[in-house]
C-alpha cells in the first residue's frame, strides 16, 4: 500500500472493486487517479479531471492534502456534489493533512471500498 493508490481527491483506489478486477482483462476497469502515468502506460496530458490536472499534473503533488491552497475552489466544487462519498473524500484529505499518509494507509487498507470511517484525531 502506497500513497500512489490514493486519488488526488482522497479516494483510496486500492480497495475499489473496479481496480480489483485485474484478473478479468476483458472487462473495462478503473486504473485510479494516478496509476499508469509513471510507466508511460497513460498520458497525463490527456487527463480531463480538474482535480487531477491541478494536483497531479500541474502541482506534482500526491493528493490535494499536500496543497498549500487546500481547500480550493476546484476541490470545493467536487465536495458540493450530491452523495455521501464526496464528504467522505473530504474527511480523508483532512485526515491525511493532520495525520499523514502512513496513518491513513494503515486504516484505509482495512476498508472494503474506496472510502471508510475515519476519526479526525
Amino acid at each position: 500500500m502506497t500513497a500512489k493508490e490514493i486519488g488526488c481527491c482522497g479516494a483510496y483506489c486500492k480497495t475499489c472493486m473496479k481496480q480489483q478486477r485485474e484478473s478479468y482483462p476483458t472487462e473495462k476497469t478503473c486504473r485510479g487517479c494516478k496509476l499508469g502515468y509513471e510507466s508511460g502506460e497513460r498520458d497525463l496530458s490527456k487527463a480531463k479531471c480538474e482535480i487531477k490536472i491541478c494536483c497531479f499534473r500541474e502541482k506534482h503533488l500526491e493528493t490535494c492534502a499536500d496543497c498549500p491552497d487546500f481547500p480550493c475552489e476546484i476541490v470545493g466544487t467536487f465536495w458540493s456534489k450530491k452523495g455521501w462519498k464526496y464528504q467522505q473524500y473530504r474527511k480523508q484529505l483532512e485526515f491525511i493533512r493532520k495525520n499523514g499518509y502512513e496513518k491513513f494507509l494503515k486504516r484505509a487498507d482495512q476498508w472494503k471500498g474506496p472510502r471508510g470511517k475515519l476519526e479526525i484525531a
